[in-house]
């Protein structure tokens, strides 16, 4: 299984383009679950969370994390949400997958190598091809799905990369 995990409590763009990816992944015929920390209360350690990592989390084998920038890094309700875990059953000897999203240019560069150190100090092993898709915001149309060709065939690479790996 493929958790995609949302990683912003704000409404932004990172939803839409979790949602993106999800419904791209099922057109392959790739079955997924999505973690919204934006839908749940990633800050404490509850029987709502145990559910969640649970039936999202340890079952996965490989994870997509879609994040935005905040302060040039990664989100801190990522991060919260990752200390909340039980971090040898969710993440250890797992396969993930980042994409950074922003309205400015860099695409959350950054984050991504912020959050690569993070997820390598849990045992993780990180697809090489992590996207940094900038401009977002312009990238997308009313019904928050990726129109420009160039992304669209981005991610395409991206995504059959990571499910051979």
């Amino acid at each position: 299984m493929i958790t995609i995990i949302s990683g912003s409590n704000r409404d932004n763009n990172t939803k839409k383009v979790a949602l993106e990816y999800q419904r791209l992944l099922q057109a392959k015929n790739i079955s997924t679950g999505l973690l919204a920390l934006d839908a749940t209360d990633m800050t404490r350690r509850d029987p709502e969370f145990i559910s969640i990592e649970e039936s999202l989390l340890i079952p996965a084998l490989k994870f997509i994390i879609i994040m935005p920038e905040y302060n040039g890094s990664y989100p801190g309700i990522l991060k919260l949400m990752i200390d909340n875990t039980d971090v040898s059953k969710v993440w250890w000897h797992k396969k993930v997958l980042l994409t950074g999203v922003s309205t400015g240019r860099a695409g959350n560069l950054r984050g991504m190598e912020h959050l690569t150190g993070s997820l390598l100090h849990m045992k993780m092993n990180v697809h090489f091809n992590r996207l940094p898709i900038s401009v977002v915001d312009k990238l997308m149309d009313g019904n928050d799905r990726f129109t420009d060709v160039a992304t669209l065939a981005a991610i395409d690479t991206q995504l059959e990369e990571f499910l051979k790996y």
